[in-house]
């Protein structure tokens, strides 16, 4: 597939083609069951609005800040979660970029980018990171990269539109040339939490584990509040157990907004030398 301008052309014109094809509701088509990793196709999406993120229950809105802050064996640990203007073609799907920080006692730990799309029922894909380790000598390294389409890997279901308790798992992304695969089910919905930036009513429960390592990693269960996204995530079972809760959610300024797209750019970028194997198909990110 040919890269950077080119194939950015080239995908304009097939999605133009595809935009006519009639797509079930957000349950699975040919049945009454929920959409699942299994029903992902190009088909589903509209390339002219597949990177604005409204689902009920992860809203991205370009500009949006989100810290979340706990404590493990490790010390303290926060992590910064970034919606930029920026978007990515992944796998024929035009995505949203987001920009994510983590931090360990106050040091940049990991760096991250990660790409989010909706299709027309309102449910959100999860298509692929580039999440940068940094090391205490100053090393930066991308061995865990991956992107829907490429080696083998393909997306996940990030948010269902309308999500149900008691309902079939499905995967959040699966790429096997780097051992990732995200499993999720709905645990519980229309439930009631507070944290230190308020109380929220209808939030919907999460589980998420990594099926092939257990039991010791645990599960990891994100409270998702309408209207605003994560506002915890609580883990249990596994060897290190840790509650992330939301401390602050903010509005960028133009600037800040600026500043934030540059430095995701930026990192797609670096990602055609660090993870070239991954990244050298496919077209730069670009300012929507």
């Amino acid at each position: 597939m040919p890269t950077g301008r080119a194939q950015f052309v080239m995908a304009v014109a097939a999605l133009s083609a595809l935009a006519v094809v009639p797509i079930p509701g957000a349950r699975a088509a040919g049945g009454d069951r929920p959409v699942t990793e299994k029903d992902f196709s190009v088909g589903r999406f509209d390339y002219r609005r597949s990177q604005i993120i409204d689902n009920k229950f992860i809203p991205l809105v370009p500009g949006t800040q989100y810290t979340l802050s706990g404590t493990t064996l490790a010390g303290k640990h926060e992590v910064v979660f970034t919606v930029t203007s920026a978007t990515k073609w992944v796998n024929h799907v035009r995505t949203l970029v987001m920009w994510d920080r983590d931090f360990q006692d106050g040091q940049l730990s990991e760096e991250e980018i990660a790409f989010v799309a909706q299709d027309r029922d309102g449910n959100a894909w999860y298509l692929g990171e580039y999440p940068e380790e940094h090391a205490d000598d100053g090393t930066i390294s991308a061995p865990r990269t991956w992107l829907a389409g490429q080696q083998d890997a393909s997306a996940g279901v990030f948010m269902r539109e309308d999500p149900e308790p008691d309902t079939s798992t499905y995967l959040q992304g699966l790429a096997p040339a780097v051992e990732f695969i995200d499993k999720a089910r709905i645990d519980k919905v229309n439930q009631r939490t507070c944290v230190p930036t308020g109380c929220y009513d209808g939030v919907v429960v999460v589980d998420e584990w990594d099926p092939t390592a257990q039991p010791q990693d645990g599960h990891q269960f994100k409270y998702h509040a309408p209207g605003v996204g994560v506002v915890k995530i609580e883990g249990r079972g596994g060897t290190e157990v840790e509650t992330l809760v939301l401390t602050k959610r903010r509005t960028l300024s133009g600037e800040e907004l600026k500043s934030a797209t540059a430095r995701a750019l930026q990192l797609d970028r670096r990602a055609y030398r660090l993870a070239r194997s991954v990244w050298a198909k496919t077209a730069f990110a670009h300012i929507r």
